[in-house]
């Protein structure tokens, strides 16, 4: 096995994001690419932030970063699931289900294409398609 120069001390590229502040100053990340949100979802995100996708259809994996390890209240929450709605196929779609958990509880299966990833302990969020209001 011979050592490839090219990829000595290469680091992937930094996720592409679009990068949103919610009141209360939380960040939530979503990624522009299916190669952006394994890297959003797998490489960036904290084992306690939290992580989102529209339930059945293509969107972008959506990451609010908690600060400090606290649990973001109901609304904060809602409005991430919110921000995963609006950068889905379902964006028109009125009220729409975006899966939330734990990021810690996020993987990719093996062998899975580039933006497949699979999830423990969903929790269920009821949300229209919104972005946050700019401060």
């Amino acid at each position: 096995m011979t050592d490839n120069p090219e990829n000595r001390g290469h680091r992937p590229d930094p996720p592409r994001v679009w990068t949103y502040t919610l009141p209360g100053g939380h960040r939530v990340m979503a990624g522009k690419t299916d190669v952006d949100n394994d890297r959003l979802s797998l490489k960036v995100a904290g084992p306690n932030d939290w992580w989102f996708h529209v339930r059945g259809m293509p969107g972008s994996h959506v990451v609010l970063v908690t600060a400090g390890g606290q649990t973001p209240d109901r609304s904060t929450l809602n409005q991430a699931a919110a921000v995963a709605a609006y950068h889905s196929k379902a964006r028109t779609g009125g009220i729409v289900a975006v899966s939330g958990t734990l990021a810690r509880h996020v993987s990719k299966p093996r062998g899975a294409k580039p933006g497949t990833v699979q999830i423990r302990k969903e929790r269920v969020f009821k949300v229209r398609p919104a972005l946050p209001e700019p401060a």
